[in-house]
């Protein structure tokens, strides 16, 4: 098996026709000729990643975010990125991302997204002709307060807090969620019915909102990483027989610490 098969598994699932202009999905090191000796699911494509991939003698890491993002100028073992890249290299570890691919659509991170918090009839909040989009809104099962929303949300994605404006006076029952940076779909959301917004990376200005809306910020990773089950899963499926392992300690991965 080549690496291009399992890339052709992930893009009949997550197209790179899907993604956005600023975006680099796709594969960002490594042959798609060379034949696939284990595969290591994970969310970033870290120097540590790179380890366990040589370390369990998988030469295809699959991850969320782009290991190349935007311009390297140099690849120096100082940075992150530069050491992941020289490790991959030296250790002919392959590199592949399906960032706003499997953002935008369904079954990825925003039905996800959606899917722990129990949404009823959920949608598209910005969907294009083909129904792909960033973004879901959809009612809970039963109105809460939003001291009960913030509570349930915690719970929910194992949160210590939780960023939000002013809690509203009302009960919520119709929710909005975009996994990662969401700040750009705020007024999407409120023209959705939605009198609460889940996303990551808001700043402060935002949280500055009308009555009867508010904005809860969970964090990026917290938003984006069950997408690393969903790859693992869709892989598992397509090569039952096959080394597919997803990364140690995933919730330690992410970056943001909360001390």
């Amino acid at each position: 098996m080549r690496i291009s098969d399992v890339i052709k598994v992930i893009e009949d699932f997550a197209p790179l026709s899907v993604q956005e202009d600023w975006d680099n999905c796709g594969l960002q090191v490594g042959d798609p000729d060379a034949q696939v000796k284990g595969i290591l699911v994970g969310f970033d494509c870290t120097p540590e990643l790179v380890d366990e991939a040589v370390e369990t003698g998988a030469n295809l890491i699959v991850t969320h975010h782009p290991l190349i993002f935007r311009g390297v100028k140099k690849i120096m073992p100082t940075d992150p990125v530069g050491l992941a890249i020289m490790k991959a290299i030296a250790g002919g570890v392959a590199v592949y991302s399906a960032h706003t691919s499997a953002d935008k659509v369904p079954g990825g991170v925003n039905t996800a997204f959606a899917g722990k918090l129990g949404l009823q009839d959920p949608k598209v909040l910005e969907a294009d002709a083909d129904g792909n989009g960033f973004g879901m809104v959809g009612n809970l099962k039963e109105p809460m307060t939003a001291q009960e929303f913030v509570e349930f949300v915690k719970k929910t994605f194992s949160l210590k807090c939780v960023r939000c404006s002013k809690p509203i006076t009302g009960k919520i029952s119709r929710v909005a969620v975009c996994g990662g940076s969401g700040s750009s779909l705020i007024g999407a959301a409120q023209a959705s019915g939605a009198q609460a917004y889940l996303c990551g990376d808001v700043s402060y200005h935002y949280f500055i909102t009308m009555d009867g809306f508010m904005i809860l910020d969970i964090g990026h990773f917290e938003g984006e990483v069950e997408i690393v089950n969903i790859l693992f899963s869709l892989l598992k499926k397509n090569f039952p027989t096959f080394a597919v392992r997803m990364c140690r300690s995933l919730g330690s991965r992410n970056p943001v610490y909360y001390l």
